[in-house]
């Protein structure tokens, strides 16, 4: 591998990371990757009719309470983020 390789292959991964939020990078934390997560989930809950209804009869709700709770969720997925500590 030469370091044009190298360089071809970390100016792709920039711009997929900078294009695509989800993907991270790598001062990236546990809490922020979770969060990452569990919003990428509620939003393609929201956005598949199927899955959406799905999760409205298990919990015995409407379709219109549902896609609002999962709304309100992706506020605050992970609750409230921790304290940094400072170095």
């Amino acid at each position: 591998m030469q370091a044009s390789d190298r360089f071809n292959i970390n100016s792709q991964l920039e711009h997929l990371q900078a294009k695509y939020v989800g993907t991270g990078h790598a001062d990236l934390n546990r809490f922020e990757w979770a969060v990452n997560i569990h919003r990428d989930s509620y939003a393609s809950f929201v956005g598949h009719y199927p899955m959406l209804a799905y999760f409205a009869i298990a919990e015995n709700e409407s379709i219109g309470r549902e896609r609002y709770n999962f709304m309100q969720k992706m506020l605050l997925p992970c609750g409230l983020p921790p304290e940094r500590e400072d170095d």
